[in-house]
């Protein structure tokens, strides 16, 4: 047998049937379009993670009081016999290719001007935070390079309490207080949103040095090393645990490259993404049964017909061609439906609701087509295999 009548036979099998192929094919349609809008949200949250944490830069490493390895997390420097001090922060400034160094500490805390008060993030920075982490001022300065010992009461607002403390009046110069403390507001940062569930414009940025002191804490809760684009990330990470070796006589703390913080977050996220996937999967599984499930009807259907190709010279391949082509076809345009459905339900989804991140993966797509054709493929081998067994006599008998 022909191809042209293989496709021909196998064309109008389907078309004689139109609502039960329709059903057949929709059962991998819905397979499809759930495996591209699952993948589709999965893939979106993963880029917009990474482009959360990337949006401060790449060439950052963090260094934690405490060790992961002996902790099993780290700790902080509460559990640290010996905290990272601002000294500590000074000196990893010796770092070769580091281009800014800082030591931060965050708390909750009351910020108070005239009559207005606000519970707030203070976050105690260094003066090469703003820089550090691609942060903006929008009005005046950021914190100015004091040493520790001599910190000046500065403060830099934050957009949002900027606002709600006061309105449209000028801050610049205003004297507030942070936690009971007097600072004086030296600047306004630019907005910049929320940040993985923290609001940045809701927040007060003082000293390290005076948010030690507001938060009776020894030492910083992180510091941070921002090292030049073309430099070995390896040799910073020795360079720091050299300097830190020296100082606190042992390794007692954790340094954490941003690089590998992205590593192993993505290859969580791609993991979820395939789970997605895989829950979509069955819905493709399902689509298959129904497959097999129509193809066995249409064998038992056609056994008059099938005698009669025989009769007239059809070979068992080209039977099995036959049964073959007709699963694979049912397969494939349910995959293009569905391909179709996904992509517009996708493309609805993040039209009406722009903060859902919604990104098609296309190796996913092109994966899922072409496991719709191999299932339609598998799933029309038996139903095949049995038509080509028949025997021509006894198949002629049945019309």
């Amino acid at each position: 047998m022909k191809l042209a009548d293989s496709l021909y036979f196998s064309w109008r099998a389907l078309t004689a049937q139109k609502q039960r192929t329709a059903l057949s094919a929709g059962g991998i349609a819905v397979g499809i379009a759930a495996i591209i809008l699952l993948t589709s949200i999965g893939e979106g949250i993963h880029q917009f993670v990474v482009s959360e944490f990337t949006q401060f830069g790449t060439h950052l490493i963090n260094i934690t009081p405490g060790k992961t390895q002996t902790h099993g997390a780290s700790v902080g420097s509460i559990g640290s016999t010996r905290p990272i001090t601002l000294d500590d922060v000074e000196a990893l400034r010796a770092v070769p290719n580091a281009r800014f160094v800082n030591g931060g500490v965050m708390g909750n805390a009351e910020i108070r001007f005239g009559n207005r008060v606000r519970r707030v993030m203070v976050y105690g920075e260094g003066a090469e935070f703003s820089r550090a982490f691609s942060m903006s001022v929008n009005v005046g300065n950021f914190l100015p390079p004091d040493s520790a010992d001599s910190a000046r009461a500065f403060a830099v607002l934050g957009s949002k309490a900027r606002q709600e403390l006061f309105g449209a009046e000028n801050p610049l110069g205003k004297v507030i207080k942070v936690g009971g403390n007097r600072f004086r507001v030296i600047g306004v940062m630019a907005s910049k949103g929320q940040v993985l569930g923290f609001d940045l414009d809701d927040t007060v940025y003082i000293p390290t040095a005076r948010a030690l002191e507001l938060f009776n804490r020894e030492g910083v809760m992180e510091a941070h090393v921002v090292y030049r684009p073309d430099a070995q990330v390896e040799t910073v990470v020795e360079n720091i645990k050299r300097i830190l070796l020296a100082r606190h006589g042992r390794e007692d703390f954790t340094v954490t490259p941003q690089q590998q913080m992205l590593s192993t977050l993505s290859t969580v996220l791609d993991v979820l993404t395939f789970a997605v996937a895989a829950l979509g999967g069955i819905s493709l599984l399902v689509g298959a049964v129904g497959i097999i499930t129509l193809m066995h009807i249409s064998v038992h259907e056609r056994v008059a017909e099938i005698g009669l190709l025989k009769a007239l010279g059809a070979t068992k391949n080209g039977i099995r061609s036959l049964f073959l082509i007709e699963s694979a076809g049912l397969s494939v345009l349910g995959g293009i439906v569905g391909l179709g459905g996904g992509g517009a339900i996708a493309w609805l989804l993040q039209t009406l609701v722009p903060a859902l991140p919604v990104q098609v993966p296309w190796d996913y797509v092109l994966g899922a087509l072409i496991a719709s054709m191999l299932i339609g493929l598998g799933a029309g081998v038996m139903p095949a295999w049995m038509a080509a067994q028949m025997d021509p006599v006894e198949s002629l008998r049945a019309d």
